[in-house]
């Protein structure tokens, strides 16, 4: 009928609402939140507890006394590294709980969430020492944040390729496969030789065609 095909020309105007933790994560290697915060609390253990064992081997080796230097720093390990892991558990859990939480609240993940995760995660922690300790452990939190998120964007823009670049290296790569199946088809290459140059244009390291305009 007429009404049917007027409401099938219609635009849809149905509001899309993303889902409950669907913020398009910026890591793609790390779980998805909430499960984030049970991985990075694992993590934080496993990395606080191995440090803190090394550290606390070596300091007890050196306090013993000769001949017992073996057994100190084990039994200086085995008494502190788990209790430095349980610090690091704690701050990894409280910092990705908060950073999971403005991911829901902000609907995207970016480096903002990062740095509040640490301005809040640092002054959470220290909220017992009254609040001098806690505001002055949450701009600590933020900052040292904040460095990290810098230093890993500059690293990413730094070794990232332009979809220009990719472009021309896509380009570059099926001239070099069509000049290796050209010489494949006239007989130019066999054998060993034709699996090795095949690899290369596969791979765009054969030898350079003709320059790419630019």
């Amino acid at each position: 009928s007429a009404n049917h095909q007027l409401q099938l020309l219609r635009p849809n105007r149905r509001r899309t609402t993303m889902g409950r933790f669907d913020t398009g994560d910026r890591d793609a290697g790390r779980e998805p939140c909430p499960d984030r915060i049970i991985e990075d609390l694992g993590g934080a253990f496993g990395m606080g507890a191995i440090g803190g064992f090394v550290w606390h081997f070596v300091k007890g080796a050196r306090n013993s006394p000769q001949g017992d230097r073996l057994a100190g720093g084990l039994y200086s390990a085995r008494a502190r590294a788990p209790i430095l892991g349980g610090n690091f558990a704690v701050w990894g859990g409280t910092f990705s709980s908060f950073d999971c939480s403005l991911q829901y609240i902000r609907r995207r993940d970016d480096h903002w969430n990062a740095i509040a995760s640490g301005f809040l995660t640092g002054g959470v922690l220290a909220a017992r020492g009254g609040w001098k300790a806690a505001s002055r452990n949450a701009v600590i939190g933020g900052v040292l944040l904040a460095i990290i998120e810098g230093v890993a964007a500059l690293l990413i823009k730094s070794t990232s390729k332009t979809p220009r670049e990719m472009a021309l290296e896509q380009m570059e790569q099926e001239q070099q496969m069509k000049a290796y199946q050209q010489r494949a088809d006239s007989g130019q290459v066999t054998g060993m030789q034709s699996y090795v140059e095949y690899a290369q244009a596969a791979t765009g390291f054969g030898p350079k065609t003709a320059a790419t305009p630019e």
